[in-house]
C-alpha cells in the first residue's frame, strides 16, 4: 500500500499524451467477455429465478393464509368473549369449521416451516424454523384434540396468527437477499451483440459477436462499444475505459495498442485484430471473479435464528419437563398436557420472529428516504463494525469529470485571458477536457468569442482564429515535436501532481498553459472528516498514476491510498487491508469494481455507477454522494442496537412467563391459563413493534 506519508514508486512506462488527455498507459493483461457472459448467464439466471420463486412462494402463501385467518379469528372463543359478541357469532358447528379451516392453514402456510424443520434436523442444527414448526405442530395438534372432545382450550388464532406472521416476517427478509445474480446478467449488457468484420475487400459486413475469432479484424465507428479484446492496427482514438478499469483519462489508442471490450470509442473510427474472446477476455474475468466472490462471500450468523435455537432447547426441555413433572405430581394427563401446550405456546417466536424483520424494515425505509438503499441485510449488520473505508477515486471522491485546477500565465498574459481565449476555441469541441475548460469559464463568468477556422490536430490538439488572433491548444508532446520548451516551475509543480497539462500557443509561441485534473468532490472532505470521528480510517483505491494518486490523497487528507492498481488486483487490495484485522467497506461505481465491492465486509455502491457495481454492492448510494458512507455506518449502529433490544424484548420475558406457564406457581393458586399466556406473546408482539418503529436515523 502506498500511503501519503510512505508514497512508494512503481516503475511505469510514461502516460500516452494526446489533445487535452494524457490517458495512464494500461498495461493489463485483458480478458472478458460477451461470449463468456452469456455460455454462464443461464446458471445464474436459474439461480436468480429459484430465488424469485421462493420470494414469490412466500408472498403468495402469506396472502392466501391472511384471508383464511379472518374467519378463525372471527370464530375464536376467546376472541369473541373479549369482544362480547360470543353469542351473536357462535352458531353450531362453528367449532369444526374453525378447526377445518385453521387445519387448511396450517399445512398450506406452514408448510416452508415443516419442511425447514427437517432441514435443520437433518442438520442437526435447531433454529428459528424448528421452534415455528414445534409452535405451530403442538398448537394443532392439541388444538385439534380438543376439538374433537378433549378436555382444554384450543389454540387455533394464536397458530394462525403466528404462521400469517412468520410469513411475512421470512418474505420480507427473502426480498432482501434478492438481486446477487443481477450484478452478471449487467455485465452481458456492457457488451454490443453485433460488430463490423472487415471483409478481404476492405468492406464491412455484420456479424455476431459470437462469431468472432482471434485474427478478425474488427471497424469500430466514433461512439460505439468495441466488442471484444484486440490491437489497433489502423487508425487513431481517445477511448473511454471508466466503466470497465476506473481510469479517469480517456485513453489514447493508436496502431499496436490493445483495447478492451465493452469500453467505448471517441471521437474517431479505427480498426483493430481480435486478440481474444470468450472467456480469455477481461470482461468474463470481471464475472468469475464476481461469482466466486459472492459464491465465497461469509454471512454473518442471524441473531435471531441465535435466539430462537436457544428458544428451542429451552421450550422443548421446560415443555416436556413440565409434562412429566405434573403427572408425577399426580395431576391428570389432560392439567399435565395443558401447563406444556402453555409453555410451549409462550414460547412462540411471535414477536421472536418480528424482532429483527420489522427493525430492518424500518431502518430500511428510514435509509431509502435518505437515498441509502440496503440490499444485504447481513451487510448492513456488519457496517457498525467497520474500521476502514477504501473509496475508489473516479466517481467516488471525484466527480469522474475533468476541471480546471490551474490556470498559468507564461508571457504576461493574464489568467482569464487565457482560460477565456482556451474556452473560446475549445467551444465548438465535444471533447471532455475540452468541456472542462468551457465549463471552467463559464463558472468564472467569463464570456468568450466564436472560433473561426477551427481545425484538429490529430492526436495532438486544435487550432483557431480567436478574436483575430492564431491560436492552437495543443499536448506537451506537439512542443517536443517542434522543439517548443517550457521552463516554468508552476508547470512543472503541477505536471508532477499528475494533473493534464495542456498549452495555449499565439503563433507558436506558448503564452499560457492549463491544468487540468478529475475534480475532487466538495462532499468528500466532510464524509472522511465524518469517518475520521467515529474512528474509521480512509483509503483510495485508484488505476491512476502515483502522481495524480498522491495528489488527491494530500488534498484530502486520506490515512492511504493504492495507486496503479490494476483492474483485476482490487479484489486483492481489499483482502490485503483484510488481512490486517480491519473490517473493511469498498466504496466505487465502475464495473471494474464490482469483485472489490464483493470481497468486501461490506460493499458500497455509488447510485450514479454501472448497473454491475450497483448489483455487487450490500449497499447503494442514490445520491453518488460519499457522506452517506457515515450515515450508513451511523444508521447500522442504531439498527444493531434496536434489534437487541428487541430480542431481549422477545426472549426476554420467557424468563418469567415460561415457569409461570409451566404452573410453578401452583401450590400459591397461581396458574397462568394457555389463553392468557397467548395474550402475554401478544403483548410482547405488540412492544416489539412499537419499539422498531421509535428507531431513528
Amino acid at each position: 500500500m502506498r500511503s501519503h506519508d510512505h508514497p512508494e514508486k512503481r516503475h511505469m512506462g510514461r502516460p500516452d499524451e494526446h489533445h487535452a488527455a494524457g490517458g495512464d498507459e494500461m498495461k493489463t493483461n485483458p480478458a472478458s467477455s460477451h461470449q463468456h457472459s452469456r455460455t454462464n448467464g443461464d446458471d445464474d439466471h436459474s439461480r436468480g429465478h429459484d430465488h424469485g420463486q421462493m420470494v414469490a412462494e412466500f408472498r403468495r402463501r402469506f396472502w392466501v393464509s391472511l384471508v383464511l385467518s379472518i374467519p378463525v379469528l372471527v370464530l375464536a372463543p376467546m376472541l369473541q368473549r373479549l369482544a362480547g359478541l360470543e353469542e351473536s357469532l357462535s352458531f353450531p358447528g362453528d367449532g369444526y369449521l374453525q378447526a377445518l379451516i385453521a387445519t387448511v392453514v396450517f399445512f398450506y402456510g406452514g408448510w416452508p416451516f415443516l419442511r425447514g424443520f427437517w432441514g435443520e434436523a437433518a442438520q442437526r442444527k435447531p433454529g428459528m424454523m424448528t421452534l415455528i414448526a414445534m409452535a405451530i405442530s403442538v398448537a394443532w395438534a392439541y388444538s385439534t384434540a380438543v376439538a374433537l372432545g378433549l378436555e382444554g382450550q384450543v389454540f387455533y388464532w394464536e397458530l394462525v396468527t403466528l404462521i400469517d406472521i412468520m410469513l411475512l416476517g421470512h418474505w420480507i427478509e427473502m426480498r432482501s437477499v434478492m438481486g446477487a445474480s443481477r450484478a452478471l446478467e449487467a455485465l452481458v449488457q456492457l457488451m454490443p451483440s453485433t460488430a463490423h468484420l472487415v471483409q478481404q475487400d476492405g468492406s464491412t459486413r455484420e456479424v455476431e459477436v459470437t462469431s468472432l475469432t482471434s485474427g478478425q479484424r474488427v471497424l469500430v465507428k466514433p461512439g460505439e462499444k468495441i466488442p471484444t479484446d484486440g490491437v489497433v492496427v489502423e487508425g487513431r482514438s481517445a477511448v473511454d475505459q471508466s466503466m470497465l478499469t476506473g481510469e479517469s483519462r480517456l485513453i489514447e489508442r493508436g496502431e499496436g495498442d490493445e483495447v478492451i471490450g465493452g469500453s467505448v470509442n471517441g471521437e474517431s473510427a479505427f480498426t483493430f485484430e481480435v486478440a481474444k474472446t470468450g472467456e480469455e477476455t477481461y470482461l468474463s474475468q470481471v464475472v468469475r471473479m464476481v461469482r466466486e466472490a459472492q459464491e465465497s462471500r461469509s454471512r454473518t450468523q442471524d441473531l435471531a435464528n441465535r435466539a430462537a435455537s436457544w428458544l428451542t432447547y429451552t421450550a422443548l426441555g421446560v415443555g416436556l419437563l413440565t409434562l412429566v413433572a405434573w403427572l408425577l405430581a399426580g395431576k391428570g394427563f389432560d392439567f399435565a398436557l395443558e401447563r406444556m401446550v402453555t409453555v410451549m405456546v409462550i414460547a412462540c417466536p411471535h414477536a421472536l420472529g418480528l424482532a429483527v424483520p420489522l427493525v430492518v424494515a424500518v431502518s430500511t425505509a428510514i435509509s431509502a428516504s435518505n437515498g441509502l438503499l440496503i440490499r444485504d441485510r447481513s451487510a448492513f449488520e456488519r457496517a457498525r463494525e467497520l474500521q476502514a473505508v477504501i473509496f475508489d477515486k473516479t466517481g467516488t471522491l471525484t466527480e469522474g469529470r475533468f476541471g480546471v485546477t490551474d490556470v498559468i500565465s507564461l508571457a504576461e498574459v493574464p489568467e482569464n485571458d487565457v482560460l477565456r481565449l482556451t474556452a473560446g476555441l475549445e467551444s465548438q469541441s465535444e471533447h471532455p477536457i475540452a468541456a472542462g475548460i468551457v465549463r471552467a469559464a463559464q463558472e468564472r463568468g467569463l464570456d468568450h468569442a466564436a472560433p473561426k477556422r477551427f481545425a484538429a490536430i490529430p492526436g495532438k490538439g486544435a487550432e483557431a482564429l480567436i478574436e483575430g488572433r492564431n491560436l492552437k491548444v495543443v499536448s506537451p508532446g506537439y512542443l517536443r515535436e517542434q522543439g517548443l520548451e517550457v521552463d516554468d516551475a508552476t508547470v512543472r509543480r503541477v505536471a508532477e501532481q499528475g494533473k493534464t497539462v495542456v498549452y495555449v500557443l499565439e503563433d507558436e509561441r506558448p503564452i499560457g498553459a492549463l491544468a487540468l485534473a478529475d475534480v475532487i468532490r466538495e462532499e468528500s472532505r466532510e464524509a472522511l472528516t465524518r469517518l475520521e470521528s467515529m474512528g474509521i480510517r480512509s483509503m483510495m483505491l485508484t488505476g491512476d498514476a502515483e502522481a495524480v494518486a498522491r495528489w488527491v490523497s494530500e488534498e484530502l487528507g486520506l490515512d492511504g491510498y493504492f495507486a496503479e492498481v490494476l483492474p483485476h488486483e482490487k479484489a486483492e487490495k481489499v483482502r490485503e487491508v483484510q488481512k490486517r484485522g480491519l473490517t473493511v467497506a469498498m466504496t466505487g461505481d465502475g464495473v471494474n469494481d464490482a469483485p472489490a465491492l464483493v470481497a468486501a465486509d461490506v460493499g458500497i455502491a455509488i447510485g450514479a455507477g454501472t448497473d454491475v457495481a450497483i448489483e455487487s454492492a450490500d449497499i447503494v448510494l442514490v445520491r453518488s454522494d460519499p457522506r452517506d458512507v457515515a450515515s450508513i455506518v451511523a444508521l447500522a449502529g442504531s439498527t444493531y442496537r434496536k434489534m437487541v433490544q428487541n430480542l431481549w424484548w422477545a426472549t426476554g420475558y420467557n424468563v418469567v412467563a415460561i415457569p409461570l406457564a409451566a404452573g410453578v406457581l401452583h401450590p400459591w393458586g397461581i396458574v397462568l391459563s394457555p389463553a392468557f399466556g397467548a395474550v402475554l406473546m401478544s403483548v410482547s408482539t405488540v412492544i416489539v413493534a412499537i419499539n422498531a418503529r421509535l428507531l431513528k436515523a
